[in-house]
């Protein structure tokens, strides 16, 4: 679809026609010879002296390809441009951090499969966050991953693709062998200081106690609460083992409470799988769309065709005048 980007040019149209009508037109003078015997002349000649003035002729040809070019120059004042087809683009509405426990106690193998088999929590994890990720579409997700110590895989990224990828390398006993519960939250506090979107989400996983944080987890939970970020907390493990093989759900319930989110624990992966799509259906995926149309000038055109007329006109008078024979 072609429109005009500035249509009001086109009341230029009839600006030459109101100048040669309105306007008074231009006089020139120009160096002349004096005779004194000027009226012999006129005399001899029959004719009568008056003053006037020499109007140049103008044919059809030059009138018409003055006006055909005026009319082109308007046009590419008025600015036409091709619209294209809508475009479409979403935005994230949501920033999601994604915090996972993979101190050694992950290793366990007691996560029962929907098959009956035996699975790696971590190895069970990553395969119920890999489709929660990829579900996201239209929000941007961060990677936490923490043992004793918490640090940042991906930054907060639309890249859902990047994020699956670094998760599902990820080992257990990469960040130490102890769990850091509060410094995962103020690292993930820290990743959300960049973000300018007020819907805030962290999801803290945890299967241990905390053991290696330098800052409590339930003051940190509330530093999160204060700086607009909701924390869902999830326990997996043995909450009768011992030691820091034990979950600490009266922690995560805490932690959970203190920034208004929600806790939810997972003895194997269905009930994994069951506590994302809670989830997923308490914080539906949003994004802002923006909808734009590609715009092409075709400006270029008149003016092209304006500027092949006059010099065409131009050199087709030049030629028919060196043609005409001399008086």
């Amino acid at each position: 679809m072609i429109v005009l980007a500035q249509p009001w040019a086109l009341l230029l149209l009839p600006l030459p026609l109101l100048c040669h009508r309105l306007l008074p037109p231009r006089r020139e003078q120009v160096p002349s010879l004096r005779f004194p015997f000027f009226r012999r002349i006129v005399a001899v000649a029959g004719t009568e002296a008056r003053s006037g003035s020499v109007v140049p002729a103008r044919n059809r040809l030059q009138i018409a390809v003055a006006a055909l070019c005026w009319g082109l120059l308007v046009l590419a004042m008025a600015a036409p441009e091709r619209l294209g087809r809508p475009v479409a683009i979403e935005t994230a509405a949501r920033d999601i951090v994604l915090a996972v426990d993979i101190s050694g106690s992950m290793d366990s193998r007691d996560f029962a499969a929907p098959d009956g088999s035996r699975l790696q929590r971590l190895e069970a994890v990553k395969q119920v966050v890999g489709r929660f990720v990829a579900a996201r579409r239209g929000d941007r997700v961060a990677l936490i991953v923490f043992g004793s110590r918490a640090y940042l895989q991906a930054p907060l990224t639309a890249d859902l693709d990047t994020v699956a990828g670094l998760l599902a390398r990820t080992e257990t006993g990469m960040a130490g062998p102890h769990t850091a519960l509060g410094d995962a939250i103020g690292l993930a506090i820290r990743t959300f200081e960049d973000s300018e979107i007020d819907e805030r989400l962290l999801i803290l996983l945890s299967d241990g106690s905390d053991t290696a944080s330098r800052m409590d987890p339930v003051n940190a939970a509330q530093i999160a609460a204060a700086r607009g970020v909701e924390i869902v907390t999830i326990g997996v493990g043995d909450p009768e083992a011992r030691g820091e093989d034990r979950v600490d759900l009266a922690a995560l319930r805490d932690i959970a409470a203190r920034s208004g989110g929600a806790y939810f624990f997972a003895a194997d992966q269905a009930a994994l799988q069951e506590v994302y799509d809670r989830i997923d259906r308490l914080a539906p995926r949003e994004s802002a769309t923006q909808s734009w149309r590609p715009r092409r000038s075709l400006a270029w055109i008149p003016m092209g065709l304006a500027a092949l007329l006059g010099l065409g006109a131009t050199g087709w008078l030049h030629l028919a005048a060196r043609r005409r024979p001399a008086a």
